[in-house]
């Protein structure tokens, strides 16, 4: 659990590292599990349901920036998003009933991954209301240098931005267009067994890894199971499975605000990364 330190910090920034989660064993399975998959994409040519590739991938040279949906990938992710010890953390943020929404793994190689530009989670996946969060698990220590998390402390609290360009949702701000204060933007570091929470309003965004040390980040997508998804579901079956503590309900709780759908899509589609690329506002090269 946290105390009650963490939790109001989590609630003044929209953001809270944690250190020491997981144990170097865990560390040393799923970066096992992830260079195997690594290795595998040396088979493919072009982004999969599994792989979303960086620029200049060959089979030669595997190149590989997000595992989609790991947890349908292999076992051992899906048992990681489950450990107690981890739904612990969440439950003193979200409450007793948490559901997985998405998951994912974004590979920063050592000098070339990619960056992320400037977004707000909610913008891609708004919900009833916005009890919900991410949750990143290190692999690797995670330093200014090769590309930890930047967050906007408060800004959780605020609207959710126009993540559009030319009528196209393109996943990120234009930070001059919202009148933000980026040089009031903190690194969040944290150490390979370690992870980081942040509220799914948060403004974050990550640069290009340009150091010799990779960071690796699982990235569980968690919602607390009484909030919808407003683009609805596919069934109902399949949502209720995706339940990591609780029960599943038949009551939603609506919050008053607005919401901004990700419509119309840009024609790349695809992950964060081909879905940014047609952005001209990026903070990051």
């Amino acid at each position: 659990m946290l105390t009650r330190s963490q939790i109001d910090q989590y609630q003044e920034t929209g953001f809270l590292a944690v250190e020491g989660v997981f144990a170097r064993e865990d560390l040393e399975s799923l970066r096992c599990v992830t260079d195997e998959l690594v290795e595998q994409s040396r088979a493919v040519a072009e982004h999969t349901d599994v792989y979303d590739l960086e620029p200049g991938h060959s089979s030669e040279t595997p190149r590989v920036r997000r595992i989609k949906s790991p947890c349908t990938v292999h076992p051992l992710f899906a048992e990681i998003a489950s450990r107690q010890v981890l739904l612990d953390l969440v439950a003193s943020l979200l409450g007793p009933a948490i559901r997985l929404h998405g998951n994912k793994m974004n590979l920063k190689s050592a000098e070339y991954g990619s960056p992320v530009q400037w977004h707000q989670d909610f913008a891609f996946y708004p919900h009833t209301n916005d009890d919900l969060l991410a949750v990143g698990i290190a692999l690797d220590d995670c330093t200014l240098q090769n590309g930890c998390m930047l967050m906007l402390p408060g800004s959780h609290r605020g609207p959710i931005l126009d993540h559009h360009q030319d009528g196209f949702f393109v996943g990120a701000v234009d930070p001059d267009r919202e009148g933000l204060d980026l040089a009031q933007a903190v690194p969040v570091p944290v150490h390979a067994g370690g992870v980081t929470l942040h509220h799914c309003r948060t403004l974050h965004g990550s640069a290009r890894n340009t150091s010799p040390a990779p960071r690796r980040l699982l990235l569980l997508e968690l919602a607390a199971v009484d909030s919808f998804p407003v683009m609805g579901i596919p069934d109902l079956e399949s949502f209720d499975r995706r339940i990591l503590r609780g029960q599943p309900t038949a009551s939603y709780r609506v919050k008053s605000m607005d919401i901004r759908l990700p419509f119309p899509k840009h024609e790349r589609g695809g992950s964060i990364y081909e879905i940014q690329t047609p952005l001209r506002a990026g903070v990051f090269n």
